[in-house]
């Protein structure tokens, strides 16, 4: 998964020298570091577009085997997993995976049941990071996080202190914070759930927050304040010349694409929506053509959905086994 450089991790954690806090981590450093990359020049140029990753770096050729297809379905290490399990232990497993892609229990995965899961196994890492700050943050163990819960935890110190001598504004990126977490928390209650709370940490992956990803990068690119994007701003952004006569070839490549393709209607500059196609682009949705795949593969039907015992009779589609990764060492073995 591409990352936005301060979007897509979610907001950091602070660190107080004058009142340790719980396990805080430390958007000092990251904000540093920003300062230092601002002011050195890079050996590579920062990337701020959001693009989605392969499903798997397996080959998709079915005829050969139906690797990537577990690692697509499954998500690479949970593909693993799978591989050393009997045949009868890996439907078994997978039944019960069905019963949680068939989201609205009408017996049936969808196409959309089915994309919905590819996406949510393929980033499995996201959920993890969650559950983790979710431990740190819900401090009542009421099962929300309120944005109460959330300051105090981040920000605390600041609270306490009304005039820290770090040279840092963090009243300004707790309000920053404050604004997400609002766009997050869409029934306004101030208190996230799960599913908000991941929204606001990793916006980038939410349709309804792409909205605040766009702003919060024309924030951190348009130095003078005038709510677009020109042509210096997007190239010192990247990259700081520093007195040099000669620019990398890759700058003055990237100056030819903003002429050309990012500043669409040709005013100097990029407003929101140029820059959401630049940071935003619509790319190729691996997730639903794997979708599609499977439930062409596996709908012996062809009622364009797929039951459990559809699915189960099409195991090795979608999961490995003992069996399948036996039969493909032998074939490992007889070509070598």
């Amino acid at each position: 998964m591409g990352v936005f450089p301060g979007v897509g991790l979610g907001p950091q954690r602070l660190i107080s020298t004058k009142t340790p806090r719980m396990e805080l981590r430390p958007l000092v450093m990251c904000f540093a570091l920003c300062v230092v990359y601002a002011t050195s020049k890079p050996t590579e140029k920062k990337d701020r577009v959001h693009h989605d990753e392969p499903l798997s770096n397996r080959e998709h050729d079915d005829s050969e085997n139906f690797d990537y297809d577990h690692e697509a379905f499954l998500g690479q290490e949970e593909a693993k997993s799978f591989d050393q399990l009997t045949p009868e232990e890996s439907k078994e497993r997978l039944g019960m995976l069905v019963e949680r892609i068939d989201e609205d229990k009408d017996g049936y995965v969808t196409v959309e049941e089915m994309k919905k899961w590819i996406k949510h196994a393929q980033k499995r890492w996201i959920y993890d990071d969650v559950d983790r700050q979710w431990k740190s943050h819900d401090l009542n163990g009421d099962g929300v996080v309120s944005w109460d819960e959330y300051k105090n935890a981040t920000y605390g110190y600041i609270l306490d202190d009304p005039d820290p001598d770090d040279g840092f504004s963090y009243r300004q990126m707790m309000a920053r914070d404050e604004r997400r977490f609002k766009m997050a928390n869409q029934d306004a209650d101030m208190k996230a759930d799960k599913e908000e709370f991941t929204a606001f940490l990793h916006p980038e992956e939410y349709d309804h927050m792409k909205d605040i990803v766009v702003l919060e990068t024309m924030e951190d690119i348009d130095k003078n304040g005038d709510g677009f994007i020109d042509l210096d701003e997007y190239i010192g952004d990247m990259y700081n010349q520093e007195g040099d006569a000669t620019e990398p070839e890759w700058v003055k490549t990237e100056r030819e694409q903003f002429t050309e393709f990012r500043d669409k209607n040709k005013d100097g500059k990029m407003d929101k929506e140029e820059t959401r196609d630049w940071i935003l682009p619509s790319d190729y949705d691996h997730a639903e053509a794997e979708a599609k795949h499977l439930v062409y593969e596996s709908d012996a039907d062809k009622d364009g959905r797929l039951t459990k015992g559809e699915i189960v009779d099409k195991y090795d589609l979608f999961v490995g086994s003992q069996a399948t990764d036996f039969g493909e060492a032998l074939t490992r073995h007889d070509e070598f």
